[in-house]
């Protein structure tokens, strides 16, 4: 008996809930089928959304926490890394600025050695390139500036590769220029690496330097670099001239022979600087001058006036 009521219960009360889902799925359609005709819901679910946003919020904190987190330790990370680069770079442009600055003391105690460049200044002039003669028994170019601008004969002449001729004729507007590629120019040169004095001399070939008479022990190979030694005068000393490309023996086997490739590149430039040396003067002995004689009887009579 007991049993026929349990069973008749549970089947009423899967009844009822059966009924009830139907009845809300009933209800959801409406809702849908009424909401998409008319949009009569958009407030609700507009008040619905402010309600859930900060249970949105709450819930979404934890992945904004954690992001922030590792954004931040990226960030440190990264700065870390940065800062180690800057501090290697530090220390190593402070190593090449004393390596410079122990260069520029060695090139002071050798001009101070050699005679150098002490005591003078350099002077450059800027100027145009009107016209170029390279016959093969004629290296020369014509400038746009002459005595009028300040221009000197012998004064030398550089491009932006090294040292390109020297000025040999000048007129009161315009100078003509010996390149050092001509057969009757020498220019007195220094390899770089060993120190070691020589002559170049130009060959009438625009990409070829000679020089001559080299010594069978003297050390010059390939590959140096030759730059105006400043002997004599005639060129500041410091400036590229060329790079050795061969050697070979001289006709009489005593000596080397060598060709180098020149620096400039004057044939193919529109301008030069001339360049030329001037004595520094003491500003001390400028702004006051020589002594005079009067300043000198002047101070024999204080000695005088201030004696026993």
């Amino acid at each position: 008996m007991y049993a026929g009521l349990s069973s008749s219960n549970r089947s009423s009360d899967s009844s009822v809930g059966i009924l009830g889902l139907l009845a809300y799925l009933g209800a959801a359609v409406v809702l849908m089928v009424v909401d998409h005709r008319g949009d009569w819901l958009s407030e609700v679910r507009r008040q619905a959304g402010s309600v859930v946003a900060p249970l949105y919020w709450v819930a979404s904190s934890p992945v904004r926490l954690a992001t922030t987190g590792y954004e931040q330790f990226a960030s440190r990370q990264r700065l870390n890394e940065e800062n180690a680069q800057l501090r290697e770079n530090l220390l190593v442009a402070n190593a090449r600025l004393y390596r410079l600055e122990a260069v520029a003391n060695e090139n002071q105690r050798l001009r101070e050695l050699l005679g150098g460049t002490r005591g003078y200044q350099l002077d450059v002039q800027l100027a145009s390139i009107l016209d170029i003669d390279l016959d093969p028994f004629r290296h020369r170019v014509v400038l746009d500036q002459g005595a009028r601008q300040g221009v000197n004969v012998g004064q030398a002449m550089i491009d932006a590769g090294g040292l390109a001729g020297q000025v040999t004729d000048v007129q009161p507007h315009r100078s003509t220029a010996l390149l050092i590629t001509d057969p009757d120019h020498a220019v007195p040169v220094q390899v770089v690496r060993s120190g070691l004095r020589l002559i170049a001399y130009g060959t009438g070939r625009s990409d070829v330097i000679e020089v001559r008479n080299i010594p069978q022990s003297g050390d010059i190979e390939a590959g140096d670099v030759l730059v105006t030694s400043g002997i004599g005068g005639g060129f500041p000393a410091g400036f590229p001239v060329g790079t050795i490309t061969s050697l070979r023996p001289d006709a009489t086997q005593t000596f080397l022979e060598a060709d180098a490739r020149p620096a400039s590149a004057a044939a193919r430039s529109g301008e030069v600087l001339l360049v030329s040396t001037s004595e520094l003067v003491d500003s001390a002995v400028a702004v006051a001058g020589p002594p005079r004689e009067g300043d000198d009887h002047v101070e024999a009579e204080d000695d005088e006036d201030s004696g026993p």
